[in-house]
């Protein structure tokens, strides 16, 4: 059995997103291997919370060992904002590399995990071991017409900011050059990052995304409402301002008997909640509009099982909530893209080209609209969403890839050692 050492950022088995890719991607890579896991400080209490509290994984927990890196507190006040955030990160890969470089750890395959982008370096090559990287994300740029309606000049300027910066790091940083040609693997999860990184082969497309192991309860729910659903963080990136002007026009289409069997959940928190209990107010829908902050796991999942669809016009190049719906044979409505596009089966009708600002949130209306008015249609939509879980979205299809890439990379590392 080979041994693993796996570094992810974020980690954390109580929570979503991010942090819950990091957990199970490591439970994932322990099916198959022992494994060296290095995280953030900040991340112990709650992992080892856990591992006290499961004892029937006793066995499994033996073969992993957890090991925590930080800078110093002192160096920690002025990590604030996406990108001072991001700029801490790629210290933090850095010195992290140097660290585990003195430690001289008896690993066969060192896995870079998270974050996902595509424009951060990882360091691990320097530790001279057949090395796997990613997965790795990019985000699409938002387009200009999805930006200055809502948002104005100021949020478009600094979107492209952003992406001036990420130019720099595709053809400028030699860090960034090294890493992706010492990679013995790269996991991308998109198109788009393969593009963008400029990879000719030693990569594969795989989402990073999943959701338990089986179809959950999708049995109907006695007299239940068409209930809409959409979740994340309230952030230009995740397209909430498309959701409620899309609601607002589905809603006030349909007929009164009809207006009170629907809603729309936001399910989430972040610094655009103000501006959209404005639009839910300006928009005459805050009858049927409710906004719920982030919930205990369990309490998502009730959530879940009352919901009709999910309306998720969201920009990002992923979306974990993508399939965490899907378990549950939840349609996805979304707009055609790297992200939410390619996660929802190909067969879906629910997905809405790019076009004007009110142009798609009319599509987006219409596709409400046909999934409430058309039951053979929702029945064959929940149909392709639980045949998409099925086939891509859950974690052990993710410890396979793993178990395949791993020997990949150790193979591809051995036959150009000299013997």
């Amino acid at each position: 059995m080979k041994t693993v050492l796996i570094t992810a950022y974020a980690v954390h088995p109580y929570k979503g997103s991010e942090d819950a890719m990091g957990w199970n991607m490591i439970m994932q890579a322990l099916r198959h291997h022992c494994v060296i896991a290095v995280t953030r400080k900040n991340n112990r209490a709650a992992i080892e919370q856990y591992i006290q509290a499961h004892p029937e994984n006793e066995a499994d927990f033996a073969r992993l060992r957890f090991l925590y890196f930080d800078w110093p507190l002192w160096m920690l006040f002025w990590k604030k904002g996406p990108l001072l955030s991001m700029v801490y990160y790629y210290g933090w890969q850095f010195t992290l590399a140097l660290w585990l470089l003195h430690r001289r750890l008896p690993v066969d395959v060192v896995h870079n995990l998270n974050f996902h982008n595509d424009w951060t370096p990882s360091f691990l090559w320097l530790l001279g071991k057949p090395f796997v990287w990613g997965h790795v994300g990019h985000h699409s740029k938002i387009p200009r017409q999805y930006l200055l309606p809502v948002y104005g000049k100021r949020a478009y300027l600094k979107d492209r900011l952003l992406w001036v910066i990420k130019h720099v790091s595709w053809y400028a940083d030699p860090f960034l050059y090294l890493c992706r040609k010492k990679a013995d693997a790269v996991i991308c999860m998109n198109g788009d990052a393969v593009q963008k990184l400029r990879l000719k082969n030693n990569y594969i497309i795989h989402p990073s995304v999943a959701a338990g192991e089986t179809l959950a309860d999708t049995s109907p729910l006695t007299g239940a409402a068409f209930h809409i659903l959409s979740v994340g963080r309230f952030v230009t990136l995740k397209g909430f301002d498309i959701t409620v002007l899309s609601f607002a026009l589905f809603y006030r289409s349909l007929p009164p008997e009809q207006q009170s069997q629907v809603k729309l959940t936001l399910l989430g928190s972040g610094p655009l909640e103000p501006l959209l209990r404005k639009m839910v107010q300006d928009e005459g829908v805050s009858h049927a509009v409710q906004f719920i902050p982030w919930l205990p796991r369990e309490q998502v999942d009730a959530v879940y099982k009352q919901a009709s669809v999910l309306l998720y016009p969201s920009h990002e190049g992923a979306g974990m909530v993508v399939p965490e719906v899907m378990r549950y044979a939840i349609p996805v409505v979304c707009l055609r893209n790297s992200g939410p596009g390619q996660l929802v089966h190909p067969d879906s009708q629910l997905i809405v080209k790019h076009g004007s600002y009110w142009c798609t949130t009319r599509k987006l209306a219409n596709r409400l609209q046909q999934l409430l008015q058309d039951k053979a249609f929702a029945a064959n939509e929940k149909q392709l969403s639980a045949a998409r879980y099925c086939q891509l979205f859950r974690w052990s299809v993710r410890g396979e890839m793993l178990k395949n890439i791993y020997h990949y990379a150790i193979e591809k590392n051995s036959s150009r050692t000299p013997a």
